[in-house]
C-alpha cells in the first residue's frame, strides 16, 4: 500500500508542490471542509500564480506579550527591602507563579478551542494585566505572592495557546518562522524591560510608591490596554474566521489539506485524544527536551539583572547592561525560525544551539573577569532563546490531531515551565558573585537535557521514517476507510516526521 508523504527533513517534496492549476472558482461554503479529503479537495484559488504571490497571501500578523520577568527589575529597585522580605520569599515568589502557570497549561488549549480564539485570548491578556498592575500596589510577602499565584494562572494559557493557534493556520514548514517571531518578542520585551526599569524606577517616591511598585503597575496597565484593543485583533480558526471571504477561507483550508494537517478539520473534543496525546511516547521526549531549554529560560530571565549586579555593576547600569544579550537573542531566534523551516532540520538546530549556550555558562562558571563573564550572558542567552520556538514548532510538526497537539502542546510547555520552580530557586544570594550552583544547574540541564534529548529524539525519529517508507507499518490501515485513516493522525504509515 502506497500514501503520498508529508514534506520531511528527509525530503524536499509536499503535496502542496503537485497542486494543479485548477480553475478559479469556490465549491465549497464554510462549514463543509472538514467532510472533505486529501483525494476530492477543492479548486485552488490560486492556480497560475507565482510562488512569490502565493507567500504573500499567506502572511498574517504575530501577536507578543509583555515581559512576564519584571520582577528580576523590581528586585534591583528595592522590591525586597521595601516589603521586607527574604531572599528565601523572594525565591518562593517566583516559585508560587510557576505552580499556578504549569499546572494550568495542559487545559488552556481546549479551552482556546472550546471558547475560540477571539475570546478566550483577550480575556486573558486583561486578566493578568490586571493581576500585574496589582502586584504594584502590594504592601507584604503574603499580598505578592497572592498576585504573582493568579498572574500565573491567568497567563498559563497565552504562549501554548498562540502556538497552538498559529499551528492552525501555516504549513508546517511555515510555522516556525511565526512561531520564532512570536517568541522573539520575549527577548526583546527583556531587552526593553531592562530599559524601561532603568527609566521607571526613576519615579520612586511619586504618589507614595517606589519605583519597583510603578514598573509592576505601568506595564500592567499597558497589558490591559492591548487586552482590551485585542478584541478586535484576535481572528478565530479558519473554519470559523468571519473576516475570510469564501475564497480566502478556501485557500486557508485547501494549504492545509494539502500538507495533510488536521488542523483543517473540525473536530469535537474527545477524551481518546487526550489519551493519545498521554500514551505517546513523543509527548514526554519532547518535555524533557522542552525543560532542556525552558528551565534554563528562567533562570536566566529571572535572574540576569542579579547576575550583572553581583559583577560589580551598579543598579542602574545592570538594568542596562541587561538589554544587549536580550537584543541578540531575539535576532538568533527568527534566524533559527527561518533556517529550520528552510532545512526541515529542527533537531539539528536545537543541538547546534544548545552548543552556544553550552559554552556560555562555561565561561559563567570558570571565567574570573568581569567582562569574559558578561560575555559568558551572552552566549547563554543565544543558546536558550532559540530552542524554545524550535521545540514547540518540532513538536506541532510531529503531532497530528486538532486536540491531540493542543494537549500535547500544553503537556509539553506545563512541564517546561514547572521547571520554573527549579530555576526560582538555585541563584541564591549567599553563593553571589559566582554564582555556581545556578550556573552549574543550567549548564547540566542544557548538556543532559537539552542537547541529549533533542538527540535521542532524532534518531528515534530518523529509525521511525524509515520503518514507515519501508511499509513495516501498512498493516495499521488495512481494512480502514480513508476517514479513519485520517483520523488516526500521525500514527498513520504515511506521516513523515520533521527531523
Amino acid at each position: 500500500m502506497s500514501f503520498p508523504e508529508k514534506r520531511d527533513s528527509d525530503s524536499g517534496h509536499s503535496p502542496y508542490d503537485d497542486e494543479k492549476n485548477d480553475e478559479k472558482n469556490v465549491g465549497v461554503r464554510p462549514g463543509e471542509f472538514e467532510t472533505l479529503h486529501q483525494s476530492n479537495l477543492p479548486p485552488d484559488p490560486d492556480a497560475g500564480l507565482s510562488d512569490e504571490e502565493k507567500a504573500r497571501l499567506v502572511c498574517a500578523p504575530s501577536p507578543t506579550f509583555l515581559d512576564r520577568t519584571n520582577i528580576g527589575n523590581a528586585r534591583l529597585a528595592g522590591l525586597e527591602e521595601s516589603l521586607n522580605i527574604t531572599p528565601g520569599q523572594y525565591n518562593a515568589a517566583l516559585s508560587i507563579f510557576f505552580v499556578s502557570y504549569a499546572g494550568a497549561e495542559p487545559l488552556t488549549n481546549v479551552l482556546l478551542k472550546r471558547l475560540r480564539p477571539s475570546v478566550f485570548i483577550p480575556a486573558i491578556m486583561l486578566t493578568w494585566g490586571i493581576c500585574m498592575t496589582a502586584m504594584g500596589l502590594v504592601h507584604n510577602f503574603q499580598g505578592l505572592m497572592a498576585a504573582r499565584f493568579f498572574l500565573g494562572l491567568t497567563e498559563a494559557g497565552l504562549f501554548p495557546g498562540i502556538n497552538y493557534y498559529l499551528s492552525c493556520w501555516y504549513r508546517r514548514d511555515e510555522f516556525g518562522i511565526r512561531a520564532a517571531i512570536f517568541f522573539s518578542a520575549a527577548a526583546v520585551s527583556g531587552s526593553f524591560g531592562g530599559l524601561l526599569a532603568a527609566a521607571i524606577q526613576t519615579m520612586d517616591g511619586i504618589g507614595g510608591k517606589r519605583g519597583w511598585a510603578w514598573i509592576f503597575i505601568l506595564e500592567g496597565i499597558a497589558t490591559v490596554l492591548v487586552g482590551v484593543a485585542s478584541f478586535w485583533m484576535v481572528f478565530d480558526f479558519p473554519d470559523e474566521a468571519t473576516f475570510l471571504s469564501d475564497v480566502d477561507r478556501q485557500r486557508v483550508i485547501r494549504r492545509l489539506k494539502a500538507d495533510q494537517q488536521s488542523s483543517a478539520e473540525h473536530e469535537e473534543f474527545r477524551m481518546s485524544y487526550f489519551w493519545a496525546s498521554v500514551k505517546d511516547w513523543k509527548t514526554w521526549l519532547y518535555a524533557v527536551i522542552y525543560m532542556g531549554c525552558d528551565g534554563p529560560l528562567y533562570a536566566f530571565s529571572l535572574f540576569l539583572p542579579t547576575i550583572i549586579n553581583g559583577l560589580g555593576y551598579t543598579s542602574t547600569r545592570a538594568q542596562l547592561l541587561s538589554v544587549p544579550p536580550y537584543a541578540a537573542a531575539a535576532i538568533l531566534t527568527v534566524a533559527i525560525g527561518y533556517f529550520a523551516d528552510r532545512t526541515h532540520q529542527r533537531g539539528l538546530s536545537n543541538m547546534g544551539v544548545s552548543v552556544l549556550g553550552i559554552v556560555g555558562f562555561a565561561m559563567l562558571l570558570s571565567a574570573q573577569s568581569p567582562g569574559v563573564q558578561y560575555a559568558g550572558t551572552f552566549l547563554g542567552a543565544l543558546g536558550i532563546y532559540p530552542c524554545i520556538a524550535n521545540t514547540i514548532t518540532w513538536v506541532s510538526n510531529n503531532t497530528e490531531g486538532v486536540y491531540k497537539r493542543g494537549v500535547t502542546l500544553g503537556f509539553v510547555i506545563g512541564w517546561g515551565n514547572m521547571n520554573g520552580i527549579v530555576s526560582s530557586n538555585i541563584y541564591q544570594r549567599s553563593d553571589r558573585p559566582k554564582y555556581r550552583i545556578g550556573h552549574g544547574v543550567v549548564f547540566a540541564y542544557l548538556v543532559l537535557f537539552l542537547l541529549g534529548g533533542s538527540a535521542l529524539q532524532y534518531v528515534l525519529l530518523k529509525r521511525q521514517n524509515a520503518k514507515r517508507r519501508a511499509g513495516h507499518l501498512d498493516h495499521l490501515v488495512v481494512g480502514k476507510t480513508e476517514k479513519e485513516i485520517e483520523e488516526m493522525g500521525d500514527i498513520r504509515p504515511n506521516f513523515i516526521y520533521t527531523l
